[in-house]
């Protein structure tokens, strides 16, 4: 990879390790793009992204155009860079055709699904809520639609049926950076022939909304078990308690259980977790957060209260 001229664009942590394996292997990264520092925090400072920071640590240029589609200059310095390859991965800007044509052998992306399956903003989320036995990463050659291009390779990898959103995120974080580096001597000397999607079997991965993190105790145990991981650590399964928010960080489901009560109803509360009925099964909650508190083990939060009687939602 030395001497490989390379423009990486990307904004959250799942990024940054692609960056270090490029800067590790020895490609010239001639320049970084993320996205413009948002405020963030009860102070609404302005932060910079992971991969601003990271970039700034390893004395490699910086630039935060806020669009790439509508800013003619911004792509005008882009296409002066001269670069050979750039490199996206969850940059967050559309890139325009004049973009994606500028390096001398185009632009790769890597994400983080078994494309076609799950295109789109929150893929490894998706993945997990839908209950899919394996995901991985893709290298894909971009194109103008939304994650459409043609596949140069892939690595699958199970998902446990404990998965988090958080801990596959870590996951394919490594994972993408590992199979980046696989690919990219076959990109470079051409040797590697990318293959067409099948658009047939294309699903559309939604960006997560907090609206959706809210527990319909009419579901299945096993549909909000699922609910619970996928949406950890963001936007984190909730449910209401006498008019107050209840974050759910940590549940286990019991599909074959009976439930005589309503959906939402705990049935049981004790050192083990707190049984709540649903449409089908009972949810064992383990780990929750109340209103103004820290997260916490069911079982200290039962020392403060009693539940019985208590319907959720």
């Amino acid at each position: 990879m030395k001497g490989l001229r390379v423009i990486f664009a990307g904004t959250p942590e799942f990024s940054v390790p692609s960056l270090a394996a490029l800067i590790a292997g020895g490609a010239d990264v001639v320049a970084v793009y993320t996205q413009p520092d948002r405020p963030a925090g009860r102070g609404r400072k302005l932060q910079m992204s992971p991969v601003k920071q990271f970039a700034l640590e390893n004395d490699v240029t910086v630039h935060q155009p806020q669009s790439l589609k509508r800013d003619p200059l911004a792509a005008q310095a882009l296409q002066a860079l001269e670069a050979d390859l750039m490199i996206v991965i969850a940059y967050g800007l559309i890139l325009p055709l004049a973009v994606l044509e500028a390096p001398r052998l185009g632009c790769v992306n890597v994400h983080a699904s078994l494309l076609p399956r799950w295109r789109g903003a929150a893929p490894l989320q998706r993945a997990v809520l839908a209950g899919d036995d394996e995901t991985g990463v893709c290298i894909m050659r971009m194109e103008e639609g939304l994650d459409t291009g043609p596949v140069y390779h892939r690595i699958a990898t199970p998902i446990a049926a404990r998965e988090t959103g958080g801990s596959l995120h870590d996951r394919l974080a490594d994972l993408g950076a590992a199979a980046l580096m696989e690919a990219l001597p076959g990109i470079v000397d051409g040797s590697s022939v990318p293959e067409p999607q099948d658009d047939s079997r294309a699903t559309y991965a939604h960006k997560l909304t907090k609206e959706e993190a809210v527990i319909d105790w009419n579901g299945s145990a096993q549909t909000i078990e699922r609910q619970v991981r996928a949406f950890d650590p963001w936007p984190v399964a909730q449910t209401e308690i006498d008019g107050a928010s209840l974050r759910i960080w940590d549940a286990e489901s019991d599909p074959r259980a009976e439930t005589p009560a309503p959906p939402g109803s705990v049935i049981r509360a004790d050192k083990g977790g707190i049984q709540v009925a649903t449409g089908q099964g009972v949810l064992r909650i383990t780990r929750l957060q109340p209103a103004g508190k820290k997260p916490m083990s069911a079982s200290d939060y039962l020392n403060a209260r009693h539940l019985d009687g208590v319907r959720l939602g």
